[in-house]
């Protein structure tokens, strides 16, 4: 059975209206033709991000002492300069987004898994259970966000991707985990979830098999929307010293290697500073259609 509850579409499960939620919103997603070419920039970025240095053929640490500090020469050997020890700054930098990407990635797939189990388990199971979870999660959230991830970071191995991709992605859960516990409570109160409790459908299977399938489209885009800013806080650790440790490249740690050389060397500074910008700014442009494209209350429009 379906219904709407508090603007809330729930297809049913397993039946053409599910897929049919799925194709409205590609629908829907299709015609913002800002976010399509966002989404292909992405691809672009990643794409060289992941190729570009095999292709080139220079490694990321390889020293030239004959192009010590050169500006960029698009038809040269560099053609976006290198640094002051002649590390060619093209490779470094789609190696650097190499790495802030994965990061992203594994980060925000640690926050979400942890947050949507706990916002789906207390908002089905209500009463203490959500009492006491909710509670833990005011009180991480009454902490300094950075203190937690530095505290982690220097507990363990520093510079470690492992340990700096978990310590982000422990402490992102928590937006998440609201957003799935309110959801979760609306969705609880469902005919066709009672109408499945009835027939004594578990609760593992019923968050599986019922929760999750009308969470999804809220998953999706709230994971377009935390990647970047994954991201941004990975740089900014790296930036402080903190996350990405040289002689790895990271778009943290070649920002402030630029920032030293602002005034002699710009463009240490800018390429660095221009992927990350363009980066952010497609996944927000992304997660924003993405929202609004899984948005029920968009309706058939």
């Amino acid at each position: 059975m379906a219904g709407s509850t508090h603007g809330l579409v729930m297809p049913p499960e397993g039946g053409p209206g599910a897929g049919g939620f799925w194709r409205q919103a590609w629908r829907r997603l299709r015609r913002k033709r800002l976010a399509l070419c966002a989404g292909g920039v992405i691809a672009l970025i990643a794409l060289v991000a992941f190729a570009g240095p095999h292709l080139s053929g220079i490694r990321y640490d390889s020293l030239d002492w004959d192009a010590i500090a050169i500006p960029p020469q698009f038809g040269g050997a560099h053609w976006l300069g290198t640094d002051r020890l002649g590390r060619d700054l093209f490779v470094r930098t789609v190696y650097g987004v190499r790495i802030s990407l994965v990061i992203g990635l594994l980060a925000s797939a640690v926050s979400l898994i942890i947050g949507v189990v706990w916002g789906m388990v207390a908002g089905y199971s209500g009463g203490r259970t959500d009492e006491f979870m909710m509670r833990a999660v005011d009180v991480l959230y009454s902490l300094p966000y950075l203190f937690i991830v530095i505290i982690l970071t220097t507990l363990f191995e520093r510079g470690s991707l492992v340990v700096l991709f978990v310590a982000i992605g422990a402490v992102g859960w928590l937006t998440i985990a609201r957003i799935v516990r309110g959801q979760t409570l609306v969705l609880a109160r469902a005919e066709f979830v009672e109408a499945a409790r009835v027939i004594g459908v578990g609760p593992a299977a019923m968050l599986w098999r019922h929760i999750v399938p009308n969470l999804s489209g809220t998953i999706v885009a709230y994971a377009t929307l935390a990647i970047p800013q994954m991201i941004l806080f990975e740089s900014f650790l790296s930036f402080l010293g903190l996350g990405v440790q040289e002689p790895l490249p990271s778009l943290g740690n070649l920002i402030n290697d630029g920032a030293r050389e602002m005034q002699s060397a710009a463009w240490m500074l800018l390429v660095p500073a221009g992927f990350l910008v363009v980066l952010l700014l497609c996944f927000s442009i992304v997660g924003d259609a993405l929202r609004d494209a899984l948005d029920p209350r968009e309706g058939s429009s």
